[in-house]
């Protein structure tokens, strides 16, 4: 308790470096405990009131993180402050890959992550990284109604339980000189994210190199990556324009980012609140699929004004892109039966 007093004296209690720190040099169980008391002594009072913690990769001006807070902000008016969830932003709290485990474990209560990095738990998390399978927004919401019934099973494996989804606008092309064939970017090093991007970068003849989305300028600047395929919001919150050149608008997929709660901890909540998130988290998927959309538009159009050159893909790229689509697609089938489940869903 004198670690709490020290803390607010302060005025550190809610300063996402003093999580980092307690998440890095003090064992899992003890830090939870030490990040729940250090909020409740902030408070002043309440032990009637519940402090949980949402770490998200993003920065405040991406629209997941945008609605994460609306979220947030809902839950606790309609809760009159029962349940106050601070949002950590930016990866300030728990880097990227690691908030599903932290969610899992109870390290923190819940946590936005981009969906295809849970690739490589199983591959129903691959659906929205498999190229030209969903290209365009009622498609990938088709898409995200097949899977999400799979991706639930394997959350609720996992011990956390889905909240709800916002997607990204579709996933294009950035270079640093045009780009009409694949057999302009061979050999090149392409910024990779999730097992299925990995994959990608394969069959495009380039180098996949895993770097995050805050990492990303600096990994232009200094010849880490030469390419990438992300949304025009990424390039916009990034600004592309100080580091390359060129975005083709090649559309290649619709990813979502998800947000999960920790089973354990939503169970202990009474009824009433558990209601409560449920209705904040339906509002938040709405929020989300009608945002998109416009975001998109907005974003492209940005980067054209800060100078990109912004122009459609040739017919010959998109052939060799939609031939790549294809492969994927095959061998995403033969990973799991859940596969087939998805694809027969979403083909009906």
């Amino acid at each position: 308790m004198q670690f709490i007093r020290v803390a607010n004296a302060f005025g550190i209690a809610n300063k996402p470096l003093i999580w980092r720190i307690i998440m890095k040099f003090v064992p899992k169980k003890t830090a939870a405990l030490l990040a729940s008391l250090l909020t409740l002594g902030s408070a002043g009072s309440a032990l009637a009131e519940t402090q949980w913690h949402m770490p998200t990769p993003y920065g405040d001006a991406n629209l997941p993180t945008q609605i994460a807070h609306q979220f947030a902000e809902e839950i606790k008016s309609n809760t009159a402050g029962d349940l106050d969830i601070t949002v950590h932003s930016g990866a300030s709290l728990i880097k990227h890959p690691e908030i599903p485990r932290a969610v899992k474990t109870g390290q923190v209560q819940l946590g936005e992550v981009f969906i295809g990095i849970m690739g490589n738990t199983h591959p129903v998390f691959k659906h929205d990284n498999i190229p030209f399978l969903a290209t365009t927004y009622d498609s990938a919401e088709k898409l995200w109604n097949a899977a999400k019934p799979e991706v639930e099973k394997q959350l609720n494996k996992e011990g956390m339980m889905l909240l709800y989804t916002v997607a990204w606008p579709a996933q294009s092309l950035y270079t640093k000189a045009p780009v009409n064939t694949l057999a302009d970017l061979k050999g090149s090093k392409m910024r990779a994210y999730s097992p299925s991007t990995s994959r990608l970068a394969d069959l495009m003849n380039t180098s996949p190199t895993t770097v995050q989305v805050p990492e990303i300028p600096q990994a232009f600047s200094t010849g880490i990556i030469d390419a990438m395929i992300t949304s025009p919001s990424t390039g916009v919150n990034g600004q592309a324009w100080d580091y390359l050149s060129h975005y083709t608008d090649v559309r290649a997929w619709i990813p979502k980012n998800v947000v999960v709660v920790n089973k354990r901890s939503f169970m202990r909540l009474d009824k009433k609140t558990q209601q409560v998130i449920l209705a904040a988290a339906a509002n938040a998927e709405v929020k989300g699929w009608a945002g998109v959309r416009g975001k998109a538009q907005e974003d492209t159009k940005t980067l054209a004004e800060k100078g990109i050159v912004v122009s459609e893909p040739s017919a010959e790229l998109m052939a060799e892109l939609n031939k790549i689509g294809a492969t994927m697609i095959e061998e995403w089938k033969a990973e799991a039966p859940e596969v087939e489940a998805i694809l027969s869903n979403f083909n009906q």
